[in-house]
């Protein structure tokens, strides 16, 4: 997304959220001035309005923030997948000389079954490593 369509959603959300407090506010106000009460209750209905008005704004205001913050959610989310990706394949980095000395030990021989316990923990680790970038690549 464009620096100038981020401005321009976080721009329009916040007049939106701007618009509707204002609105919210003046129809409480009115509503609080027509409404001849006792003391009490006149205090408890400007404080629930008041209430509403405040929700009201905070949704608004948390709409825009999220529409700001769309964009960096993507590419988070393609960050997240290639840093789990490169953490997946360490362990490849780190067991893959063990299975290269090992090698000759595949179908018999001292090392056998270390070279059996590093080739799976080479082949699942080396999956979740390319499967990790293969989905930041879709996104």
């Amino acid at each position: 997304m464009k620096p100038q369509s981020i401005g321009r959603a976080l721009g329009i959300g916040l007049r939106v959220a701007g618009r509707i407090a204002g609105q919210r506010m003046a129809a409480s106000a009115q509503s609080a001035a027509s409404q001849p009460t006792s003391p009490a209750t006149a205090s408890a209905a400007q404080s629930r309005a008041a209430g509403q008005v405040a929700g009201q704004a905070t949704r608004g205001v948390a709409r825009g923030v999220g529409g700001f913050l769309k964009p960096f959610r993507r590419v988070g989310g393609i960050l997240w997948l290639e840093v789990t990706g490169v953490f997946f394949l360490l362990p490849v980095v780190v067991f893959g000389p063990v299975l290269w000395k090992t090698r000759m030990s595949w179908a018999r021989g001292p090392d056998h079954r270390t070279f059996l316990i590093t080739a799976v923990i080479v082949a699942v680790f080396l999956y979740l490593g390319v499967s990790s970038f293969w989905r930041a690549r879709r996104k």
